[in-house]
C-alpha cells in the first residue's frame, strides 16, 4: 500500500519569490481610498462656484478653436480632451476632480514616507491637513482642507499641489540618498537624468500654477539645504542641472495667467489657521532641538561622502548604521576613514561628528520649509495670490505633528498631552469649519458651515450660442457665464451683434426687449433685443429705486 506525500505546490510567475503571498494594503492606502471616495462624492454634489467659470471658460475657448496666449499645459490637455470627446468645460472640471485628488493623495503619502517609515504617519498627516486648520473656513485653492477642497478639486491648482508633493518627495529622497541604487556612476552618485527629470517636474508646476511654482521652488531649497550634507563638485553639478532644466521649461512654455485676487479673500488668515500653528509649531520646535536627526530616528539621515580608504583608493566610505557603539573598523583593520554614521553625536568617530550635528540641528527640512514658505507669503503679498501658499506653509507643522504622534510607545508625559490637545483641536476644527463639506444640508443637525451654492445658468445657456455677448452686471452671471462659452459685457457695448440681456429682478425690462426665459431660483430674466444695431440706453441694466 502506497501513501501519498504532501508536496508544497510551486508558485510561478511574479509570486514565486513571495511564495504566493498577496501584498496587503497599507493603512494609508485604506484610509486614502475612503477619503478619495468621500471627497469625490462631496465635490460632485456642490455646484460650480467662485473661479470655476474662469477655468471652464479656458477649456471652452480651446474647444471652440480660440487659443489664448496664457494657457498652461494642463489647460491645453483639457482642451485636447474636449475636442476629442466633445465634453464641455464644466464636465471636464467634474472629471478632473477625482484625478487631481488621486495625484494629491499619492504625493502626500510619498512625501511623508520620505520623512518617516512609520506606517500611520501618512494617515495622521492626511487627517491634519484636512481638518486641523482653524475655526474659520479657509478660502481658495492650494489646500487639502475639506471645505475649500470641495469647490477647488477640479482646478489646476489642485493638480499643481499634487505635483509639488511628488517633487518634494523626490527631492528629499535624493538629498538624503537612503535607498540602495542599482545603477550608479563611478563616483557613487545617482544619474543626472533623474535630476533633469525632477527639473521638468518643477517647471511643470510653475507652468500650471505660477504662485505654487514659487512655493515649490522654496520647498525644494529647504529640502536640499536640510538633508544634503555632501556638496562636492558632482553633487553641485546635479543640483545645478535641476535648476537649469526647470528654468528652461518655464522659459520655453506658456504659463497660466496670474489673476489679481481680492484682499478680502485673505482676510482673517489667523482665524483660518491658528489651530495648526498652536499645535504644529511646538512639534517643529522639538525637531529643531534634536541634534543629528535629519528626519526620523528610525532612518539614517546621513549621506555618502568620499574618503580614501586604508589603501588610499579614494573609493566610497562605508555606511555604518547604529553609531554610538564604538569606533568602527575599516576593511584594512584601521579606523574607518570616511565612514558615515547614523545618529552622529552619540559616540566618538571620525567624519561627521557630534559637534557638527549639533550645530546643524536647525537644518531640519520641515523647519526650513515652514520658514521659507512664510517668507514667500510675506514678500509676495496678497494681491498677487500668494495667500494661496498658506497650505504649503502649514504642511510643515502638520507633518511634524503627525511624525511626533506616531512615535513608538511608551510616550512621555509631554507627548501624551500633545496627543490629547491635537485630538481636541482636530475635533474643534472639523466641527467649526470643515464638517459642512461632508455633511449635506438636508441632514445637518447643527448648522455647519456649508460650501457656497451658486445658481446654475443652464436655463440661459440653452438659448444663447457660444461666443455671443450678453449684457449683464449680475454678480453670479458675470463669473459663471464664461464657463458656457458666453461673453458677459456691460451696457456700454454698442457692437451690432449684442442682442441678449440678463436682468436681475430689480432691473426693469426695456421696451425693445422680449422675455425668453427666467430663473425660478434667482428671479433673473433673459431677454432678447428686437433691434440689434446697438444697445439702446433703456436696455442697459438700470437698478430700480
Amino acid at each position: 500500500m502506497s501513501t501519498g506525500a504532501l508536496v508544497r505546490r510551486a508558485a510561478h510567475g511574479c509570486t514565486a519569490l513571495r511564495r504566493g503571498r498577496v501584498r496587503r494594503l497599507t493603512p494609508y492606502q485604506v484610509f486614502g481610498l475612503l477619503f478619495w471616495l468621500l471627497m469625490t462624492l462631496a465635490s460632485w454634489r456642490v455646484p460650480p462656484c467662485c473661479d470655476a467659470g474662469q477655468h471652464a471658460a479656458a477649456v471652452e475657448g480651446l474647444h471652440s478653436g480660440l487659443a489664448d496666449a496664457a494657457v498652461s499645459p494642463y489647460v491645453l490637455a483639457q482642451g485636447a480632451v474636449a475636442r476629442l470627446t466633445g465634453l464641455t468645460g464644466w464636465q471636464l472640471l467634474r472629471l478632473c476632480g477625482p484625478l487631481n485628488l488621486l495625484v494629491l493623495l499619492s504625493g502626500l503619502g510619498r512625501l511623508v514616507r520620505v520623512l518617516t517609515p512609520r506606517p500611520f504617519a501618512p494617515v495622521l498627516a492626511l487627517a491634519f491637513t484636512a481638518v486641523l486648520w482653524g475655526t474659520e473656513p479657509a478660502r481658495g485653492g492650494g489646500t487639502l482642507a475639506l471645505l475649500p477642497l470641495t469647490g477647488s478639486l477640479g482646478y489646476p491648482s489642485a493638480f499643481a499641489l499634487g505635483l509639488t508633493f511628488w517633487a518634494w518627495a523626490l527631492t528629499g529622497g535624493r538629498a538624503r540618498d537612503l535607498r540602495r541604487v542599482r545603477y550608479v556612476g563611478p563616483d557613487g552618485l545617482r544619474s543626472p537624468t533623474g535630476y533633469a527629470a525632477l527639473g521638468v517636474l518643477y517647471g511643470a508646476v510653475a507652468l500650471v500654477d505660477p504662485v505654487l511654482g514659487v512655493g515649490a521652488a522654496a520647498g525644494a531649497a529647504a529640502f536640499a539645504a536640510g538633508w544634503q550634507r555632501d556638496w562636492r563638485g558632482p553633487v553641485r553639478v546635479r543640483w545645478g542641472l535641476l535648476c537649469a532644466v526647470a528654468a528652461a521649461v518655464v522659459a520655453s512654455g506658456t504659463h497660466a495667467r496670474v489673476l489679481p485676487q481680492p484682499y478680502e479673500r485673505y482676510d482673517g488668515l489667523t482665524a483660518q489657521c491658528w489651530l495648526a500653528l498652536l499645535l504644529g509649531v511646538p512639534a517643529l520646535w522639538l525637531r529643531a532641538r534634536r541634534p543629528g536627526r535629519g528626519g526620523d530616528r528610525s532612518r539614517c539621515g546621513a549621506s555618502r561622502w568620499p574618503a580614501g580608504g586604508p589603501a588610499g583608493d579614494g573609493g566610497l566610505g562605508q555606511e555604518v548604521r547604529g553609531a554610538g557603539r564604538g569606533q568602527a573598523v575599516g576593511p584594512g583593520g584601521g579606523e574607518g576613514l570616511g565612514q558615515v554614521r547614523c545618529g552622529a553625536g552619540r559616540g566618538p568617530g571620525r567624519g561627521p561628528a557630534g559637534g557638527e550635528a549639533r550645530e546643524a540641528a536647525w537644518r531640519d527640512p520641515l523647519v526650513l520649509l515652514f520658514a521659507a514658505e512664510c517668507l514667500v507669503m510675506a514678500g509676495g503679498g496678497r494681491r498677487h495670490g500668494f495667500g494661496e501658499l498658506l497650505g504649503l506653509a502649514l504642511l510643515a507643522p502638520q507633518c511634524a505633528l503627525a511624525v511626533e504622534l506616531t512615535a513608538a510607545r511608551p510616550w512621555p508625559g509631554w507627548r501624551r498631552a500633545l496627543g490629547w490637545a491635537t485630538a481636541g483641536g482636530a475635533c474643534l476644527g472639523l466641527l467649526a469649519a470643515q464638517a459642512g463639506a461632508v455633511v449635506p444640508r438636508s441632514v445637518d443637525p447643527v448648522g455647519f458651515v456649508q460650501p457656497p451654492r451658486w445658481p446654475s445658468y443652464d436655463w440661459a445657456a440653452r438659448h444663447i450660442a457660444r461666443g455671443e455677448p450678453v449684457v449683464t452686471d449680475a454678480y453670479y452671471a458675470v463669473r459663471l457665464l464664461p464657463g458656457y462659452g458666453i461673453e458677459p459685457t456691460d451696457g456700454h457695448d454698442h457692437r451690432p451683434r449684442v442682442r441678449w440681456l440678463l436682468l436681475t429682478r430689480r432691473e426693469r425690462l426695456p421696451e425693445e426687449a422680449v422675455v425668453v426665459d427666467w430663473s425660478r431660483r434667482t428671479g433673473e430674466v433673459l431677454a432678447r433685443l428686437t433691434r440689434t444695431r446697438g444697445v439702446p440706453v433703456a436696455a442697459r441694466p438700470t437698478t430700480r429705486r
